[in-house]
């Protein structure tokens, strides 16, 4: 998945969360692959959480942090979701 693939989908699952009353979510990022000394590596890993302090993320996310180990550590977060104020 391309990194702009990756942005929509999130934003798509965390809209879709929020719409079915979820607190949390759990969103795994993976932990990259090193591919040689020099390569650049787990970039939804440094992105996602990039992406849920832009503006768009910010009216769903409340916070997030690593998830514990039986859960994917450091290759996955654990997504605080804003309660839906209903009309």
């Amino acid at each position: 998945m391309t990194q702009t693939r990756a942005y929509r989908a999130l934003l798509r699952f965390l809209q879709d969360a929020s719409g079915d009353g979820l607190a949390f979510v759990l969103v795994i990022t993976g932990k990259g692959r090193a591919k040689g000394a020099d390569s650049e590596r787990g970039v939804l890993r440094r992105q996602v959480p990039q992406w849920l302090a832009l503006p768009e993320f910010r009216s769903l996310v409340v916070g997030f942090d690593e998830a514990h180990l039986g859960h994917g550590g450091e290759g996955a977060l654990y997504v605080r979701l804003r309660r839906r104020v209903r009309a």
